[in-house]
């Protein structure tokens, strides 16, 4: 069903009442080398697999068949580095050619089908390029984030076993570089793997020591390579692990499979994002995330767009227009990126002035994601760019979204806080502890009813009891997301916070999540966290820290009670808000999700083990002190 057909309605309706007949008509876009011969396979409840019988090469379906349908000429992939000061562009058919020489390498190196390869890389082309190699002989590739610490890869290393690793000399970021060699040679050692072959791009900020026999140099190799042909895999064979955070503290890999992956991605691109071939797509992630993955390799190559990578940061390299430079050089018409992008962007220019200086007449649609929009997110971008402004929600393990506006089958209204309706493919509901389906505006605890369609995870890693355990055991039938929210009765669905962060004050269930959108309307805050924090009397209470926008003179005590009384007149006394505090910053990850378990964690007075996905633990000893001005931890006597 092409996504410019019918109404968001009759397309959903479509997909929910005939799955197979809907996803087999959208697998006919992809180029297959043998025709499923079961589109949905539910022999194995509750693993359940799609185009059984089915086999194709994703990256034939990314790279190669543009060439071979004629536009081998048009720009496939753009490297843009204000880092690294450096721009380049890959036609589709010069992609084709690097990819399959990269291919040639680890076939040379001993790689073959079936075996994983860790990729260990910064934001750069070859990164994208590495996925893309292994996607073409069949190897299951595990990207992890750059710069990750030691031991934290030496866990993904030990659990995806990877027959050879593909690293660089380092990473860059604004005003310093980070040294990846010596994280990867300790995680090796930590992994007992310390003999794993490894492939080194040697970057010219900064070269690194290779191991003689172990470690080869990526440009050599390159050059000395035979280009490898497209392999034929099953369309149940997997693709990639990503690893997720576990509550064990052990990762979690979720696993991409080939065919319903194609099938979702490329469908994707044109109904949620709208985008055809030969459009330029944008997502400002990193490919060692799950967006990276989906967005900014597989999804906008399997539909012909040009993709950009970028290496740079929102704000610092140089400004806070770095984004509409970007947007302008390489005519993007729709960038996908995060809230605190946005928020960080918003801070340093409350009112936009950045986005004049650059021609933006091609860009058509901002589409948001990774962490909760509350609804001043919205109206700031939309003010300072004029284009529909489209929140939408999923997660590593859904792949590509599941809540969302639709740019390819029809705008529907805009609530700002909602991410709109559930993807054709999605049925969600909202439930309490017991199950029992909430009544619209009340909150519930996020689910999806089995099956799930192309492209989400089938299993772990190896690990189908984890699978089983984490997400489908809880509620029989459904995967249960992790998170909680409420759909109104026009069917908006919004995700308003983790089901830890949904708090019980005196009897009362109340989402942090409304509480910070409430915090975010003010006129003088840039962004803000509300965590649930341990009371003796009332077993949680609420407790806020939001970051100033530049330029704010207002007394600070001011703005905190103003802040008290916006939440008691928006949720009510039974919030029992009272405790809120002005930082410099929050604690985040990488990607930009901020740490509200770290923030309660340091509240309730419990040891903190700093997550290996923070950004900058500098930030802690500044969030200790802030809650100390406030009272905290206050011990049970």
């Amino acid at each position: 069903m092409s996504a410019d057909t019918g109404s968001y309605a009759a397309v959903y309706a479509a997909a929910q009442s005939d799955p197979a007949g809907f996803w087999g008509e959208l697998a006919e876009q992809i180029r297959w080398t043998r025709r499923w011969d079961t589109v949905l396979d539910d022999s194995a409840k509750p693993f359940y697999r799609w185009f059984t019988g089915g086999e194709l090469n994703t990256c034939y379906n990314c790279v190669d068949r543009h060439v071979d349908e004629g536009r081998g000429d048009q720009p496939a992939l753009v490297y843009d580095s204000p880092l690294a000061g450096a721009q380049r562009t890959w036609t589709y058919r010069e992609l084709r050619d690097v990819v399959a020489r990269v291919a040639g390498v680890l076939r040379g190196m001993g790689v073959a089908k079936g075996d994983t390869v860790v990729i260990y890389m910064p934001m750069v082309a070859e990164a994208a390029i590495a996925m893309l190699a292994c996607a073409r002989i069949g190897a299951v590739h595990s990207v992890v984030f750059g710069g990750f610490a030691a031991p934290e890869l030496a866990k993904r290393v030990l659990d995806a076993k990877p027959k050879l690793v593909m690293s660089a000399s380092c990473g860059l970021l604004p005003g310093k570089t980070v040294p990846y060699k010596p994280l990867l040679d300790e995680a090796l050692k930590i992994a007992n793997a310390a003999n794993t072959p490894c492939l080194i791009l040697q970057r010219e900020q900064q070269r690194c020591e290779l191991i003689p026999g172990r470690d080869h140099d990526w440009s050599a190799a390159v050059a000395q390579a035979q280009p490898a042909d497209c392999v034929t895999l099953k369309a149940t064979d997997p693709l990639y692990v990503i690893y997720t955070s576990g509550t064990t503290g052990v990762p979690k890999g979720v696993v991409r499979d080939n065919g319903g992956h194609a099938v979702a991605l490329k469908w994707s691109m044109d109904a949620i994002f709208g985008m055809k071939p030969g459009d330029a797509f944008w997502a400002a992630s990193d490919v060692g995330w799950v967006v990276g993955h989906s967005y900014i390799v597989y999804g906008p190559l399997l539909q012909g767009c040009t993709t950009i990578l970028y290496e740079g940061k929102p704000v610092g390299t140089p400004d806070a227009a770095a984004f509409w430079r970007v947007i302008a050089d390489h005519h993007v018409k729709a960038l996908f990126t995060a809230p605190t992008a946005f928020r960080a962007i918003k801070k340093e220019d409350p009112k936009g002035e950045g986005v004049k200086r650059y021609d933006l007449s091609g860009f058509k649609y901002l589409f948001l994601a990774g962490e909760r929009s509350v609804p001043d997110d919205i109206e700031y971008a939309k003010r300072i760019l004029g284009v529909p402004v489209i929140d939408n929600w999923w997660q590593t393990e859904l792949g590509w979204p599941a809540i969302s506006n639709f740019a390819g089958i029809e705008l529907l209204p805009v609530k700002p806080g909602s991410a709109t309706k559930a993807v054709p493919g999605f049925e969600l509901e909202y439930v309490d502890e017991e199950g029992h389906p909430q009544p619209d505006g009340e909150i519930g605890n996020l689910v999806i009813k089995l099956p799930m369609p192309p492209g989400t995870l089938y299993t772990l890693w190896h690990n189908n009891e984890r699978f089983e355990k984490s997400y489908l055991a809880r509620y029989p039938g459904y995967y249960l997301s992790g998170d909680a929210g409420m759909r109104d009765r026009d069917g908006y669905c919004s995700v308003m916070t983790r089901i830890d962060d949904i708090i019980n004050v005196a009897g009362h269930r109340l989402s942090t999540g409304q509480m910070e959108q409430v915090l975010a309307a003010h006129p003088d805050v840039a962004e803000g966290a509300v965590v649930g924090v341990a009371d003796a009397l009332k077993g949680q209470v609420p407790l806020g820290l939001v970051v100033l926008k530049l330029g704010v003179t207002k007394p600070e005590a001011d703005i905190c009670k103003e802040l008290v009384a916006r939440v008691r007149n928006e949720i009510g006394p039974v919030a029992d808000f009272k405790s809120v505090k002005v930082v410099k910053r929050l604690p985040k990850t990488r990607s930009g999700k901020v740490l509200r378990v770290t923030i309660r964690t340091l509240a309730d007075g419990v040891e903190v083990k700093v997550p290996a996905t923070i950004e900058d633990a500098t930030v802690l000893p500044e969030i200790t002190a802030a809650l100390t001005a406030l009272g905290y931890p206050r011990h049970a006597g």
